[in-house]
């Protein structure tokens, strides 16, 4: 069963390298070839999985085999990938590997210095592994193939967090359909308001791939800066924050016709701390001090400062990590970066395409401190943890807790990691942080006007899988790592 679910997962992808050989016919590139012998090879190895898992087809999967699964097929995804970019762009197997688990888990950093210059294929398979890992690969292949009717919300949970499946849809494949369709809806508009602006169709179609999986690859070296368009930069930050909203509230909202997004605590909460993080920024570019080399790069005028100071914040929040003009925090001082890093770990709301701790998670926390600080008070009082009307399970507070707790040690362990290779504080933290976030963009020598090329190879070993853990939301990867997990039968 696992051999056949794994096959049709990387069947699957060879359906997506597809797409972008046909991108290169249309463009006169050679790479064509390198897309479809790819393909050609993975669909092969694919077919092979699933004849060999033929044999276990029904038999039931232990809880273990979910999350085994799911952590796989993203290795396995990240391998093929790699593949273009080896013979392209003639990329070392480590570098590969981390600009496309860079794509797959939305992350958006890249060890690529001059992006013009690349196969117009390649930097569409480049946009488009963000797009695939954005909703998620298990969530495809809910929709896309009804091979094997996967109905197991085990395997669907262990890749996609926030969604409370008990409520969604029976089967779990009509579910997965209607969230690729708001997903594939929300991609349209986006491209179709990036056109409509200073953006040729290629690369609205690559951008609005990477906007609305909050991934941050762009077509030029220079991203969003490139195109020196105020239009284009209000319709990044609209849509960056539009998909930083738990996705199932979009579902609800397609079924029942509610108005379930806006009385949604976790919503409320995280525009408040968007449009809060613009105010402090805003407050920043007027007040806080900044090296004398980069006063000509800070914004001038109500507008612009307005303008960067949003474009920055939904950015980093929505874990997009694009840049805009004049945009280099790094440059700015301590007094930038700092809140920078610390948005970066907060993220959005769980349930999108975005990566961090989550808001809900802030808000679970949050909430449990002050009851306890109203127990020390009144001892013999009953609390529960609410958000919005709904109490919060004593084992989900719990959870809640633990993640902050292990989202911290992480950062400690790769900033350590980091360290021993050479890296300064301010990087060590920054790229600790954006990776486990899957932000991109890093502090001090990682930052927004720099790449990850110059990182050791074992650093990018390391980074890659920070990235997956990131995106799997820690647990499940961790999972893998536990010797009695393996022993669980159940």
């Amino acid at each position: 069963m696992k051999k056949g679910i794994l096959g049709i997962l990387v069947i699957m992808e060879s359906f997506f390298l597809l797409l972008s050989m046909v991108v290169a016919i249309l463009s006169g590139e050679e790479g064509w070839l390198c897309f479809l012998l790819t393909a050609l090879g993975t669909m092969a190895g694919g077919s092979l999985c699933v004849f060999l898992g033929r044999k276990s087809k029904g038999r039931r999967m232990r809880r273990a085999d979910n999350f085994f699964i799911v952590a796989l097929s993203w290795i396995v995804f990240s391998f093929i990938g790699m593949i273009p970019f080896i013979c392209l762009v003639d990329m070392d197997v480590a570098s590969a590997f981390f600009e496309t688990m860079s794509g797959f888990t939305t992350t958006g950093a890249t060890c690529i210095r001059e992006i013009d210059g690349l196969p117009r294929a390649l930097l569409f398979w480049r946009s488009l592994t963000q797009w695939i890992g954005g909703l998620g690969i298990v969530v495809f292949s809910f929709a896309l193939i009804p091979v094997y009717e996967m109905k197991n919300t085990n395997l669907y949970s262990a890749e996609v967090t926030g969604l409370g499946l008990d409520k969604l849809r029976p089967k779990i494949g009509a579910t997965a359909r209607r969230v690729l369709l708001i997903y594939l809806v929300l991609t349209g508009i986006c491209a179709f308001f990036y056109w409509a602006g200073s953006m040729s169709l290629y690369d609205a179609v690559c951008h609005a791939f990477s906007t609305i999986a909050t991934g941050g690859f762009s077509t030029h070296s220079e991203s969003i800066a490139y195109f020196h368009s105020k239009y284009i930069e209000y319709v990044a930050s609209f849509f960056m924050i539009i998909s930083s909203v738990n996705f199932s509230l979009y579902y609800y909202m397609s079924i029942r016709r509610s108005r379930v997004l806006f009385r949604n605590e976790e919503v409320r909460v995280f525009l408040a701390y968007i449009l809060a993080a613009v105010v402090g920024f805003m407050l920043l570019f007027y007040f806080a001090p900044v090296p004398e080399s980069a006063c000509d790069t800070l914004p001038r005028g109500f507008e612009e400062t307005f303008r960067t100071a949003l474009f920055h914040v939904s950015s980093v929040a929505s874990s997009t990590g694009f840049s805009a003009q004049k945009f280099d925090y790094v440059a700015w001082g301590a007094s930038f970066w700092m809140p920078t890093v610390v948005i970066m770990a907060i993220g959005a709301c769980a349930g999108s395409t975005a990566g961090g701790i989550k808001v809900i998670r802030i808000i679970i926390c949050a909430k449990s401190v002050f009851n306890e600080l109203i127990l020390m008070l009144h001892p013999r009082a009953v609390l529960c943890v609410r958000v919005g009307r709904q109490v919060v399970p004593t084992d989900k507070v719990r959870q809640a807790l633990s993640f902050i707790f292990i989202y911290i040690l992480l950062v400690i362990i790769a900033m350590t990691c980091y360290s021993l290779l050479g890296a300064d504080v301010d990087t060590a933290l920054g790229s600790s942080i954006s990776m486990l976030s899957n932000v991109g963009p890093g502090t001090g020598s990682t930052g927004p006007a720099s790449t990850f090329a110059d990182v050791p190879v074992s650093g990018k070993w390391v980074m890659s899988a920070y990235m997956l853990i990131g995106r799997l939301e820690i647990f499940t990867v961790l999972f893998l790592l536990m010797p009695w997990y393996w022993k669980d039968r159940k």
